[in-house]
């Protein structure tokens, strides 16, 4: 049983409990999470462009046809090596670059209400899991418990130094550290651009009312702050992973109930199933009794044989096989079909012989019968 499904939660330092939000028991969705921190992160971009004159400030013509170069833009003039250059296409240098890019971009996605509500309640309670919020890489082996909820006075702290001090009690203050700990240098161009430093995110305090807890937190490294009713999952999923380290004041904790149980027109997303673990599902009684028997033996597929080759499977495709093989044996009675056409063939061959060789004696019986009437008439 995960930490989420327990009924209520300590706070820390005391002995004390309140009851967990139902919210912590949702879906969680990593895809959903990913897919909406995605859409959300455009929304921050700052618009860019080329300059719209780049690589077009110049008084270039084409040269035209019949002087045996290619018709781009030239520059005029004379005395230099830029005369006679190349201009404005993409492919020449100083040119302007192919589809200049415009400030009108679609800078801005748009994201469904009910996605990013899902988004946020599976983050949430993500946030609940200590497996998770470990492999994001918290350090909470001293927290009490996930999720961590702490006494309201912590909403009236307004000195760093106090503050610091409950993360200590609480056993925060080692994330804090670790946070501290991984502030470095960037490496490239992006030490030139206001972000200078890479650091680890810390712990996320959730608070109810801003009594100066704002300014107590705000300065410790990696920590952030959300009022409740205003949970924002770029903080409560950096990166788009889920799994932050939470802290939250006692009244936050029980406001979450209101925020996402009484929303009009939202319901709670649920788990598909109420048993997640499907192996004990389909390896019980109930189930296995129901269902065919495993079937054990695999039928086996053997070699497709040539019939022509192989006699066996000849016989089992023209059961007149043997028979047809017994007469060309025996040389005797039925013939084949290969042996009639062959005799077809000889007695064809043997009649046109026949017809040639009658049709030569003849012809030369007339050649004999036309030179003797000839000799008589010479007579």
């Amino acid at each position: 049983m995960s930490f989420a499904a327990r009924p209520t939660v300590t706070i820390a330092g005391s002995t004390d409990t309140v009851p967990l939000p139902a919210v912590f028991t949702a879906p969680i969705r990593p895809d959903i999470v990913q897919l909406v921190h995605t859409q959300m992160a455009k929304n921050n971009r700052q618009a860019y462009s080329v300059n719209r004159d780049a690589g077009m400030q110049t008084a270039a013509e084409s040269w035209g046809t019949g002087r045996a170069v290619s018709r781009i833009p030239r520059v005029p003039g004379g005395g230099t090596s830029r005369s006679g250059q190349g201009a404005f296409g993409n492919m020449c240098r100083g040119g302007r670059m192919f589809a200049p890019t415009k400030v009108w971009r679609k800078w801005h996605k748009k994201i469904n209400q009910n996605q990013r509500r899902y988004a946020v309640v599976s983050a949430l309670a993500a946030s609940a899991v200590p497996a998770l919020v470990m492999a994001r890489g918290h350090k909470i082996s001293n927290v009490q418990e996930v999720p961590l909820v702490i006494n309201n006075d912590a909403e009236s702290i307004k000195k760093t130094r106090d503050a610091f001090e409950l993360c200590k009690s609480i056993g925060a203050d080692e994330d804090i550290e670790h946070a501290r700990s991984s502030r470095n240098l960037r490496a490239g161009k992006g030490k030139m651009r206001n972000r200078r430093f890479t650091q680890r995110r810390g712990p996320l305090v959730v608070y109810n009312s801003d009594n100066g807890i704002s300014r107590a937190f705000r300065n410790l490294p990696g920590v952030e702050l959300s009022h409740v009713s205003r949970l924002n999952l770029l903080q409560l999923a950096p990166g788009g992973h889920v799994g932050r380290f939470v802290v939250f004041t006692q009244d936050a904790f029980a406001a979450l109930n209101d925020l996402y149980e009484n929303k009009t027109g939202f319901n709670l997303p649920r788990h598909i199933m109420s048993n997640g673990d499907l192996a004990s599902i389909v390896n019980s009684d109930a189930i296995q009794s129901a269902i065919n028997p495993a079937k054990k033996t695999r039928k086996t597929h053997g070699r497709k044989k040539n019939p022509l080759k192989n006699y066996g499977v000849m016989v089992k495709l023209n059961p007149y096989a043997p028979t047809l093989r017994r007469a060309r044996v025996l040389g005797q009675g039925v013939k084949t079909t290969k042996q009639a056409t062959d005799e077809q063939k000889a007695a064809r061959k043997a009649q046109a012989q026949e017809f040639y060789a009658n049709m030569v004696a003849d012809e030369s019986s007339d050649d004999e019968s036309e030179e003797e009437s000839s000799d008589e008439s010479e007579e």
